[in-house]
This record gives C-alpha cells, structure tokens and sequence, in this order.
C-alpha cells in the first residue's frame, strides 16, 4: 500500500474531482426522481382505478429490474432509436427513473397515512381537490415521508457507482484508473472513497433524524 503516492495531490484531486461529478449527478437525480416520484404517487393516489392500476403495472415493473440493467439499456439502447445521451445524462436518465418509482410509493404511502376525514372535512368546506391535496394533505404527509426519503436518497447516493459500467467519470471509476497506474494505491484510494460516502450519508441521516424527532 502506498498511501503517500495515492494521497499525492494529483491523485487526490483526481479522486475528489470523481466525487465532485457524483454528487453533481447524485444531486440532478434527486431533484429529478423527487418531481417524478411526488407526480406519480399524487397519481397513484387518485381515485381513478384504470389510471392507478397502469401506474402500478409500470412502477412494479421499473422497480423489479436491476438499476444496473436500466442504466446500461438507457445507454445502449435508446441510441439505437435516435436518442444518444452522454454517460452522464444517461446515469442520471436511469437513476430518476428507477428512483422516481421507489419515491412514488413513498409519496402514496405518506398520503394514504393522512386520515381521510381531512379530505372530506376540506372538500365540505368549499376546498377543490387541489387545494385540498396541496394546503391540507401534502404538508403533512411530506413530514411523514423525510426518514424514507432521507433513506431513499443515501440508496441513490450509493447507487452513483454503478454507472462504472458506462465510464462515468465518477469516483469509482476514477479509483479504478488509479488502480491501473499502480495497485498499491488501490487500498488508500478505496478508503479515501468510503470515507467519502460515509460523511456525506452520515450527515444525511443526522438531518433525518433530526427532522424525525422534530416532527414526533
């Protein structure tokens, strides 16, 4: 092991420059699956059955196939109908998609936890159905929803990774090269990399807790 050589500065800030584009595409995934994931949930939510069974079909369907596969078919595939996205808007293609139906049913969850006696007590009051779902249930089923979300979003974190596979030029592919410039600094650079994700998910779940306890 030659942490000295791996902790050089431009190996370090190689290392940190993948972490930079990880959290980068972390962050646009987020933003991105938590617009999908809050749209398809609302939908889900509704009361309309043949809309809500299709959503269903579809998001069973999104989250029973491996990101992994989503990734590489998003990548692969979708080129060979005309639409070629780079690795980056791919992995952030494939991670809003898959992340956007794990959310979804969060988001369905927390609403359906909101006692129904609110929604009509609302709807009695001269409430419309969006008025209702945004002052009355979505308030507080978002507060209900933070520890899963936190939960979901330190899953998407991690997940970042597997877009290796298409040479997105995030942490772990850059550790990899590293490794092609010298094994020994394999090691070093694995555990610069574990710290890494640790204080950024560490961090995370200190706010969900902390936003759990305020709420309880």
């Amino acid at each position: 092991m030659d942490f000295a050589g791996a902790y050089s500065w431009p190996n370090l800030s190689f290392i940190l420059q993948g972490f930079g584009v990880t959290l980068i595409v972390a962050g646009l995934s987020i933003v991105f699956s938590f617009i999908l994931g809050t749209i398809l949930g609302i939908l889900r939510f509704t009361r309309f059955p043949l809309l809500t069974q299709v959503l269903a079909v579809i998001i069973d369907l999104i989250r029973g196939l491996p990101l992994l596969l989503i990734i590489f078919s998003i990548y692969i595939v979708l080129p060979q109908i005309g639409i070629k996205l780079s690795p980056f808007w791919s992995t952030i293609a494939g991670l809003t998609l898959f992340e956007g139906a794990m959310i979804s049913e969060i988001v369905r969850g927390g609403l359906a936890s909101v006692d129904r006696g609110q929604i009509e007590a609302a709807r009695s009051s001269g409430l419309g159905y969006i008025q209702t779902m945004r002052h009355i249930i979505l308030p507080q089923a978002l507060r209900r929803m933070v520890p899963p979300l936190v939960s979901q979003f330190i899953s998407l974190l991690k997940d970042t990774s597997l877009a290796i596979v298409i040479s997105l030029p995030e942490i772990m592919h850059n550790v990899q090269i590293l490794q092609g410039h010298s094994p020994n600094y394999v090691i070093p650079a694995l555990l610069l990399a574990a710290l890494l994700f640790f204080a950024v998910n560490y961090t995370l779940s200190i706010i969900a807790r902390k936003l759990e306890a305020r709420r309880i």
